[in-house]
């Protein structure tokens, strides 16, 4: 099994001193417990220092001396020393490059209190003093503290529990597993699995750990560790995904009535939290690349008017970065809403990773959100379902939160879904600038190999956004590579079954000219080199383009005339989209509809409850219906071969507030 390597740098701009300090520590470690790996490096400018940093991603720690000077290049005996960059400065920088790492300082003891004081607003986790010399206690300091780092108190508990083997006298029913086990029915099941996802799954009748709706141990430990890695006030586990996360956030800010500003194009998560909160949504229209059918951020000069003319509104939520790697230039869409007192939730469930590599930055935290909602299980090393809830806010109401939380979340989470958020905080803390590097390192070879094909063709930042966003400094995730496949020969659904049939690759999404892969932490070179030589090889077939059916754009958001709860909670009825001739049918037209109707792809609602059905509106989605290219349409109900929408009757219309 591959050992840890935590390399420590040590910079001081004194050679002797750097050389016996170096030479010390590296004793230190090869006569104390080292189980990590420790091993120490020096350099002597601040500059050395921050490409280290950047370019080794094995350093765990970084040891700075508080005064950094060089020689002049007067030479001679008029030679004086000055100030490289000030031990300040330098921390400062170390932070915003690679804020996980552990940072010291060495300082002269006739200088602690100003060197303290200095230092200590920043992100320094301690000193030593430099005459002193104290290596093995220095090292011992070092190593306690990237074992902290690296401690996962909740999965290690487990482990110890699983390790103890007691009689399970409580839920869950198979008992570690042995009710499969020797079953001569489903013990393949068992055998498939594996022993310990078993053992591993257990409940809330084992005290020692902990409980996920009120946590005061190993839970609420692990809660404590993550909120630091991620730059949180509070950070929460959560076992129902990001769709749980949004809706918890909505029903702890919004109550019934109260106005919410919402990117139409969200996850519908979101839309269902507007229903369950009795939110008045504040619809704001996607900016569309109809040339490829993707749906990007919405203009900011929407979204800043939309500021503007509701004041009054409890928050805003906007998706950044977008299924196709779109970000938002969060931090003037922040200082704007603030202004107002509105509250920012930035759905991160693709950009959870985002913390621990510069070229991602600056995450939704960092911009100045209040909420933050990520899929940990969708870009880092955690279970499905498994995604984590930040919290920024100063106003943020604990108590009311926790309500919310626990109405959402099941009284018998499964544990190791707990675990392995644990685990992939410890992993993006310990090597995720690494891997990360990597990851954008393969991100650009596939991007040349897929152009060099001649036939496949990624799509730029450039070519990926629409009109609308061009000026609102927009930027483009790497690990997010959008393929035009238009010039192949093949549709997009031949393509998909030929890479899935004869290569053994299953991509992320397609729209009808499009595939998007998904790079992870966990994408490899043999995988990219699998994927360049599929897609060579069908190149190389030479067929001709097909024409290719392309999506009709989505209509522009209407009116709602309900509030989505109010409408969607009626009992309504059933009306046929169109008659037996295959026309539409008039007495659709001006109802509200009670349900949320919404084509997949692309995903985004062309109705939500209590929204006004229009002409428009109805012949795209019998167009939809229409077409050969099968698209699901969520929402739609069939009467026997008649699809049909829910609509509110007008005995329910009467009963209702109108909003407009």
């Amino acid at each position: 099994m591959a050992k840890p390597v935590s390399r420590i740098l040590v910079i001081n701009d004194e050679h002797l001193v750097l050389r016996e300090f170096v030479k010390g520590l590296n004793a230190a470690a090869r006569t104390l417990d080292n189980p990590l790996g420790i091993t120490f490096s020096g350099v002597t400018t601040a500059k050395e220092a921050l490409a280290a940093i950047e370019s080794d991603g094995d350093l765990q720690s970084v040891l700075v001396d508080d005064t950094l000077y060089t020689l002049s290049k007067n030479g001679g005996s008029n030679s004086r020393k000055k100030l490289q960059m000030s031990a300040l400065e330098l921390v400062q920088r170390i932070t915003r490059l690679r804020p996980e790492l552990d940072v010291y300082v060495l300082i002269a003891q006739e200088k602690e209190d100003d060197v303290v004081d200095a230092l200590f607003a920043e992100a320094v986790d301690g000193y030593f003093y430099r005459e002193e010399r104290d290596y093995r206690g220095i090292y011992r300091i070092l190593n306690a503290q990237i074992q902290e780092r690296a401690r996962t108190p909740f999965y290690d508990q487990l482990k110890n529990y699983v390790w103890m083997a007691k009689d399970q006298w409580h839920t869950p029913g198979h008992s570690s597993g042995e009710s499969l086990r020797g079953s001569p029915w489903v013990n393949d099941f068992y055998d498939f699995m594996g022993e310990h996802v078993f053992d591993a799954d257990l409940s809330v009748s084992v005290k020692m750990l902990d409980s996920l709706m009120e946590p005061t141990g190993v839970i609420a430990e692990a809660q404590t560790i993550a909120a630091k890695a991620f730059g949180a006030r509070r950070t929460f586990f959560a076992t129902n995904g990001t769709s749980t996360a949004n809706k918890v956030i909505f029903q702890t800010l919004l109550a019934p009535g109260e106005k919410l500003l919402l990117d139409r194009n969200c996850h519908k998560s979101v839309h269902h939290g507007v229903v369950l909160s009795g939110g008045h949504p504040i619809y704001l229209d996607s900016s569309i690349n109809a040339k490829y059918s993707l749906y990007g951020p919405v203009p900011k000069k929407t979204i800043l008017s939309a500021i503007r003319r509701h004041p009054d509104a409890q928050a805003i939520i906007l998706t950044s970065c977008t299924y196709d790697g779109l970000r938002y230039e969060l931090a003037p869409i922040v200082e704007a809403a603030h202004a107002k007192g509105i509250k920012v939730i930035v759905d991160e469930a693709w950009y959870g990773f985002a913390r621990f590599h510069p070229a991602f930055r600056p995450t939704a935290l960092e911009a100045g959100a209040d909420y933050a909602t990520q899929s940990t299980h969708k870009v880092l090393s955690a279970f499905s379902q498994a995604s984590m809830i930040h919290v920024n806010d100063p106003g943020f109401n604990e108590h009311l939160f926790r309500e919310n939380f626990n109405m959402h979340t099941s009284t018998s989470p499964q544990y190791s879904m707990i675990a392995s958020l644990d685990v992939a905080r410890k992993q993006a803390v310990m090597e995720g600038y690494k891997l990360l590097a990597r990851t954008l390192a393969l991100s650009r070879e596939l991007r040349a190999q897929i152009n060099s094909t001649g036939v496949f063709r990624v799509l730029d930042l450039d070519q990926l956004l629409p009109e609308e966003v061009r000026r609102d400094n927009i930027l483009l995730d790497p690990t997010k590579v959008t393929v035009d496949i238009s010039s192949c020969g093949y549709t997009v659904e031949d393509l998909q079954r030929e890479l899935f049939d004869r290569y053994n690759i299953q991509v992320e999404k397609s729209t009808f000219n499009t595939l998007t892969l998904l790079l992870t932490i966990g994408t490899t070179r043999s995988k990219v080199s699998r994927l360049y030589d599929a897609l060579m090889r069908i190149a190389r077939e030479g067929r001709t383009p097909r024409r290719l059916y392309r999506f009709p754009e989505i209509p522009g958001f209407t009116r709602l005339r309900y509030l989505p709860r109010d409408a969607f909670y009626c009992g309504g009825e059933l009306v046929p989209l169109v008659d037996e001739k295959d026309h539409i049918r008039r007495d659709l037209l001006d109802r509200a509809c009670a349900d949320q109707i919404v084509p997949y792809p692309p995903g985004i609602p062309v109705l939500v409850p209590g929204q006004i059905i229009t002409r428009e509106i109805a012949h795209y989605l019998a167009g939809l219906l229409r077409s050969q290219k099968r698209v699901e349409l969520h929402g739609i109900v069939y009467d026997g071969y008649l699809p049909c929408l829910r609509v509110l009757k007008p005995a329910e219309e009467r009963g209702l507030r109108r909003i407009g």
